[in-house]
């Protein structure tokens, strides 16, 4: 078994582990790389048919291309898309401009408690990865959020030798990440050989692209040459440049990501 077919078995694994486990379950598709991969491994994972919804998290202030993205591939995959807005929060005014960790709360976490609390999620598929942030980097597989959604980053279940926290006692819901062993290399060799498609704001254009996409507001482009799948696999091979160097640095210096990961941010 080569490395990316591991990769997969184990992502498979999980992915049906977590729904045999909570028929009440969702997936987290940000349109971003790593959760439409993950998305194309849960469809393989149910030959082609998702027996659960996909939930995108819509803040309002993501990119043009994003949403055409997600609506042709809802349609032509036909998903079961939720699509979860904080309307109060939106006709307030909130935005950036209130402070990262106020919109980001309430636009994202706000609203990703209020289709919970709707749909009574025990369980949520999310398609982060250890190595994209030291913060993310303490997390579990199978990783429990008490009542008040919130993930105590201080006492997370062991996973030794794949044995997983697979059953919830009395949290409100647990979060699935069955990417978690995956690298930003992996997930491009992944695209790159399973033909997964994504959206063009990845490739450069002009000397610069997006390495890592989220609110337009939040989110600038890198420098790069790299104007296809090719290209970028050869870039990251060579690369001293943080993942998310072009995010916003008020939330991506860690504290300020503990801080939202911990009231729970995805």
């Amino acid at each position: 078994m080569n490395h990316l077919n591991a990769l997969e078995s184990k992502s498979i694994y999980i992915i049906r582990e977590a729904y045999e486990q909570f028929k009440r379950i969702g997936m987290l598709w940000s349109i971003g790389k790593d959760s439409t991969t993950l998305l194309w491994l849960c469809r393989k994972a149910f030959y082609g048919r998702l027996p659960f919804p996909v939930i995108h998290i819509d803040t309002s202030f993501k990119f043009p291309q994003m949403y055409a993205f997600r609506d042709k591939y809802a349609k032509e995959w036909n998903l079961n898309l939720i699509i979860g807005r904080n309307e109060k929060a939106l006709k307030e005014g909130m935005n950036v401009k209130k402070g990262a960790l106020a919109c980001c709360t309430a636009l994202k976490t706000n609203a990703l408690k209020q289709v919970i609390d709707k749909y009574k999620f025990k369980a949520l598929l999310l398609g982060i990865r250890r190595d994209e942030h030291g913060i993310r980097a303490k997390e579990r597989y199978f990783s429990p959020r008490d009542t008040d959604f919130k993930w105590d980053y201080k006492n997370q279940p062991p996973e030794l030798w794949d044995q997983y926290k697979s059953k919830a006692e009395g949290e409100t819901h647990i979060r699935v990440h069955p990417m978690l062993h995956w690298t930003e290399l992996d997930i491009w060799r992944y695209i790159q050989r399973e033909k997964i498609p994504i959206t063009e704001m990845y490739f450069a254009k002009n000397g610069e692209r997006y390495r890592s996409l989220g609110c337009m507001p939040c989110c600038h482009k890198v420098k790069s040459k790299a104007s296809s799948i090719d290209e970028i696999v050869e870039e990251l091979r060579t690369t001293k440049t943080a993942e998310r160097a072009g995010r916003s640095q008020d939330k991506e210096q860690a504290y300020m990501m503990q801080k939202l990961r911990s009231l729970g941010y995805m």
